[in-house]
């Protein structure tokens, strides 16, 4: 639905253009070309960053359910690990053969 919304709003910002009279159509298309890659972008990155919260979101729920988490071959547990929600990382406990070990979210599945 917002897809449908940027068209109508491009296609709006195309005909307010049509009454600015010194610009070409050329130097219109051209203007309406750069608002539709910078809204674009905007549109990729929101869409990449929603991605990316709900993966993060997902591997802190996996943990605290103790389910398998795997980063970088290695399984990650609550027996072994804590975690720091603050940086998104999973770190080793003192006393364990994990100790100092250091896993971001991003890393793991």
């Amino acid at each position: 639905m917002s897809y449908i919304l940027g068209i109508v709003v491009v296609g709006l910002f195309f005909v307010i253009l049509h009454y600015f009279t010194e610009l070409n159509h050329t130097q219109k298309i051209g203007v309406t070309l750069f608002f539709v890659l910078i809204f674009g972008g905007a549109i990729y990155y929101n869409s990449f960053q929603n991605k990316t919260r709900e993966h993060i979101t997902s591997i802190a729920l996996k943990f605290q359910q103790n389910k398998k988490i795997t980063c970088n071959g290695i399984d990650v547990n609550q027996s072994d690990y804590t975690t720091s929600i603050g940086t998104f990382t999973f770190i080793g406990k003192e006393n364990t053969k994990h100790a100092g070990q250091m896993f971001s979210f991003d890393e793991c599945q």
